[in-house]
């Protein structure tokens, strides 16, 4: 029997958890989130301990580039003092790292892609959303919404413009989830199709059995491809939530 290419996205309890109405049970999902980011949290931990070396080995070289790029593209994005934009640093950095380590360990096989799930990057991009507008009230007050009506708009227009403008603004937490859900999850189920294809020529022996390598070669070319995208869509996410801030910061 054919397995659905969807069977990969499924979650499946672990840790079965009822409290009264509430179902709160340790899934593969809740394994993969901690498992994927505490480890690359222990090695800057490690390598950046007593000051690293002076003469970086391989993982602290690894850790720095990472690092280079995330300040790299905080400085692009985001204009301002020095001060304000170390605020956002380990913010961003954490979520780079925890989208980049999430996408590329969904590509090994029978792991879990946890960024191929709406809930997570809605959840993800919701609360940047909502801190990033906190930040913004914070800085400027009521004055941050100002940003709801430009100059130099007639007045008879104004409301309408406002109501635009708000709805657009609040569509920004929903557009960056689901840009990364859907791309992650289109992905993977376009490998998983391909594979299954492959293997049933695979299995059918004969002269399908030489047929079955043009598919096979599709596969590898698809999976570098859906890994090309899994650190790309980790870069639009992060750059997403520089422009956001920085945005908030100076009212573009």
């Amino acid at each position: 029997m054919a397995c659905s290419p969807l069977e990969q996205f499924a979650i499946i309890p672990l840790i079965p958890i009822h409290i009264g109405n509430f179902y709160l049970s340790f899934t593969n999902s809740s394994l993969f989130m901690p498992s994927t980011i505490s480890p690359v949290l222990l090695l800057v931990h490690s390598v950046t301990l007593n000051g690293g070396h002076l003469v970086p080995n391989a993982w602290q070289s690894f850790v720095e580039i990472i690092y280079d790029f995330v300040l790299n593209l905080i400085n692009e994005q985001i204009s301002g003092p020095s001060s304000m934009k170390q605020r956002f640093f380990p913010l961003i950095f954490v979520t780079f790292t925890f989208l980049l380590f999430s996408n590329l360990i969904g590509m090994i096989p029978y792991s879990f892609t946890v960024t191929s799930h709406f809930i997570i990057t809605l959840g993800l991009s919701l609360s940047l959303f909502i801190g990033i507008t906190i930040v913004g009230s914070q800085t400027h007050g009521l004055h941050f919404f100002s940003f709801l009506l430009p100059q130099g708009v007639p007045l008879p227009l104004a409301p309408f413009l406002v109501l635009l403008e708000l709805i657009s603004y609040r569509f920004r937490a929903l557009s960056l989830g689901i840009r990364l859900f859907a791309n992650m999850m289109a992905g993977h189920s376009l490998v998983k199709i391909l594979s299954g294809f492959a293997w049933t020529m695979l299995s059918m022996g004969g002269i399908m059995y030489l047929a079955h390598l043009a598919p096979f070669l599709i596969v590898f070319a698809l999976t570098g491809s859906e890994s090309g995208v899994a650190i790309l869509q980790a870069y639009v996410f992060t750059i997403l939530i520089c422009i956001y801030p920085n945005d908030a910061i100076n009212l573009h």
